[in-house]
């Protein structure tokens, strides 16, 4: 059995970031660099599954600058076996992702697809169903706890109205969900090892044709100061005044 888990590079999440002067992109400048932290769960669990599968082989995959090694490399001292970096400078958006990904699912012929199920960059949340769309394989999302079984994938799911049980035969699409499992520390031999494991660099199979475009970036406007009332009366009046009531 064969899970691909494609992985992001993506900014720091927790990193203070701002719009370049010309708002045609963002100030990277010393801003560190990190694996999408939902893709990271989904590594996590694809290496969770091995150890109680042990015939399951982990692909990690990721689409972008040379420089996303660096988060294949985490990949592979989390646990995956191998890893295929698709170099690209082109601009990818979640239709051409998933497209490449198709591509790369025909040759691969995973039996699972694992992927977060959003960047947190773009907070998109498409490519996994699009991905699944384009295969017409079956697909379960926000996955809570996942469970492979013979011929097929039972993935819990959170919902608003409680947990909802999904089975999907395989292949299949999964996308992950926060609650999910909480990644490992890498400890040094897991980085040791990883300097050993295969790193493949292709070129994109298919020519990406982004549908959507970034018009220009801004900061969100500045958050207008508090105001401090003396009473529940005087509250309830501001609020009448605004029309919030």
């Amino acid at each position: 059995m064969k899970i691909l888990v494609p992985v992001k590079r993506v900014l720091d999440p927790f990193a203070k970031v701002r719009p370049l002067p010309d708002g045609s992109g963002m100030d990277t400048a010393g801003v560190k660099f990190e694996m999408n932290p939902f893709d990271e769960i989904a590594i996590e669990e694809a290496v969770r599954q091995r150890d109680q599968h042990p015939e399951i082989e982990i692909v990690a995959v990721s689409i972008g600058l040379p420089e996303a090694e660096d988060q294949l490399r985490k990949a592979l001292a989390m646990g995956a076996d191998k890893a295929i970096l698709i170099e690209s400078t082109e601009t990818f958006d979640p239709p051409s992702i998933a497209d490449e990904l198709a591509a790369l699912a025909r040759a691969e012929q995973p039996d699972i697809i694992l992927m977060g199920k959003q960047a947190t960059d773009d907070d998109s949340n498409q490519v996994g169903q699009m991905l699944a769309a384009k295969l017409g394989w079956p697909q379960a999302t926000f996955a809570s706890k996942i469970v492979i079984v013979a011929g097929s994938v039972q993935v819990t799911r959170e919902t608003d109205t409680g947990d909802e049980v999904l089975e999907c035969a395989l292949p299949a699409v999964v996308t992950v969900d926060l609650r999910l499992n909480e990644p490992r520390y890498i400890a040094l031999p897991g980085i040791i090892k990883a300097r050993s494991k295969p790193l493949d660099r292709r070129a994109p199979t298919t020519s990406p044709r982004p549908r959507t475009r970034v018009r220009r970036l801004d900061p969100p406007p500045a958050r207008a100061p508090g105001r401090k009332v003396a009473s529940v009366d005087e509250l309830v009046g501001a609020l009448r005044e605004r029309g919030a009531i």
